[in-house]
């Protein structure tokens, strides 16, 4: 089946080859440089469009910053609604910029890449202290093992990409140089 979403990340050179090091920390030989969509209006906008499409009912999007802004604010677009974001002081994921969360509002969030999910899980245990229903979680790509995050999840596309803890680095990528693309703060 034809995926829209992995031809728009494949058209605009967002997946890369090489030795990278992910926010997560693990190592990684491939990479999705997802502000290679971002940046541009028309593929932001098919994305926005294909990430509502999976939900309804939604009062308000939340993501994490920085790629996540401009999704939250694009899916929200397409809902009708807000969309506010979660961002890091001092390593912990907080909000901040007096944004409102009323409640019982039905929320959507919206991440980029996920490939542990430890920014949903954060932003899932902020929520959690609120009165509000979480009505589902939506990433751009999803690289890595399956993740329950006890609510539906959709990622728009599941990427293969090979991952090591950095004891456990392949020899064949030892010999590639070491890129560190960009990093939310952990």
């Amino acid at each position: 089946m034809k995926n829209i979403i992995y031809d728009l990340l494949l058209q605009k050179g967002a997946i890369m080859e090489g030795h990278f090091v992910l926010t997560s920390g693990l190592h990684s030989n491939r990479y999705i440089e997802k502000f290679r969509v971002l940046e541009d209006p028309k593929a932001l906008e098919i994305i926005c469009k294909e990430m509502a499409s999976k939900f309804k009912g939604i009062d308000l999007v939340v993501s994490a910053a920085i790629g996540g802004i401009l999704l939250s604010s694009g899916v929200a677009r397409e809902f009708g609604v807000k969309g506010i974001f979660c961002e890091r002081v001092n390593g912990k994921m907080v909000f901040k910029r007096g944004f409102v969360i009323p409640e019982n509002s039905n929320v959507l969030i919206v991440e980029d890449i996920v490939t542990t999910g430890g920014s949903i899980k954060e932003i899932i245990q902020i929520l959690n202290d609120k009165k509000i229903n979480i009505k589902g979680i939506c990433s751009l790509a999803h690289r890595g093992d399956s993740i329950d995050f006890g609510y539906k999840y959709v990622p728009l596309v599941n990427i293969e990409i090979d991952t090591w803890n950095k004891d456990e680095i392949p020899e064949w990528l030892k010999k590639i140089n070491i890129t560190k693309p960009g990093s939310t703060g952990k």
